[in-house]
């Protein structure tokens, strides 16, 4: 979770929340993360992410920085919109409790700020903000392929059927109404391990043992020499390099082209401008290593091209195969 700058809002209307919305959108094509549940208030936003690989770090500062840039050019403001580094806390993912306790507290925020008055017989649907509203009371088909809806409502205990979204939503109502300005918030035991989050502070949420292994990892890993060959392996590089490679070489093949052709083609040549908005769009790599690979002159022809760019027009002028892989790439990023 992030909050505003000195507590400001971060979102001043509803199109704020869209292009926060869709910039999730896209840092998940580019990461490969899974949303578990999002929910977006006033001055800060919570957000249950599944990181297959390791990349959280990588993918926040994406995100926040997009968002912030273009909650500035919108507002025509300048600065940081958001306060100090975002709070990550680890969870226990694969136990129930665990799962559903934090998820739970999620999605009954609105309802602790007093924006759902579900004694008044209000309900978690009339907050659009949510991923309940946003997707989990949703058909499949018209959720956001990177919400892991289908998972969570496995793991919570309801099936994905009409009735079951209904019985999910009418449960967190229950509780809302039932708890008021404690919903969601889990009891804390007496003698429990401080360092637990509690969903109120800490830095994991999950069982002792899982505390256990956590600090082992942590241990380990701060005592292992993390050399540059440690930087630049295969694990580090999943989203960024080694996938941007694999894609480029797909497009290439997709093109009629090889590397050596590409330095004949003119730097804004509609191939290298589909090309660059497939790595930019599905990977972590750079504009600077785009430009590189793709002979493109520098990271601000590359921005250019992306940024003025009629797509329409130039998939109308590039090889049939290289269209088609672009456009299978665009269907995976959204």
């Amino acid at each position: 979770m992030a909050r505003g700058n000195r507590r400001e809002a971060i979102f001043l209307d509803d199109d704020d929340r869209r292009f926060f919305l869709k910039c999730l959108s896209e840092v998940c094509g580019r990461t490969g993360w899974l949303v578990h549940a999002w929910v977006l208030m006033g001055n800060h936003y919570h957000l249950f992410v599944e990181t297959p690989e390791a990349n959280l770090v990588e993918g926040m500062k994406w995100l926040q920085n997009t968002v912030t840039r273009r909650f500035n050019v919108r507002h025509r403001q300048w600065g940081r919109l958001f306060g100090d580094r975002y709070k990550a806390v680890l969870v226990e993912g694969d136990s129930a409790h665990y799962y559903t306790t934090l998820w739970e507290y999620l999605h009954l925020n609105p309802c602790r700020a007093n924006l759902v008055k579900a004694e008044e017989g209000g309900s978690i649907l009339d907050y659009p903000w949510s991923s309940v509203a946003g997707g989990y009371a949703l058909p499949p088909d018209q959720r956001p392929e990177w919400l892991a809806a289908e998972k969570g409502l496995s793991i919570l205990g309801f099936p994905d059927t009409a009735k079951g979204r209904r019985e999910l939503v009418e449960h967190l109502d229950s509780r809302a109404a039932s708890e008021k300005q404690v919903c969601g918030i889990a009891p804390v035991p007496e003698g429990a391990d401080r360092r637990a989050s509690h969903l109120l502070r800490g830095w994991y949420w999950g069982g002792q043992i899982f505390a256990e292994r956590l600090l082992k990892t942590t241990s380990a890993f701060g005592k292992a020499r993390r050399s540059r060959a440690f930087r630049r392996s295969p694990e580090q590089l999943a989203h960024g390099e080694v996938q941007a490679r694999k894609l480029l070489a797909e497009g290439l093949a997709a093109a009629g082209l090889d590397k050596k052709t590409l330095k004949k083609l003119p730097a804004n040549d509609p191939g290298k401008v589909l090309l660059a908005a497939v790595l930019w769009k599905n990977t972590t790599v750079g504009q600077t290593w785009i430009a590189g690979e793709l002979e493109m002159k520098n990271a601000a022809n590359v921005s250019m091209a992306l940024n003025r760019t009629d797509w329409k027009k130039l998939a109308g002028r590039v090889p049939a195969g290289l269209k088609a892989f672009a456009e299978k790439m665009q269907e995976y990023a959204h």
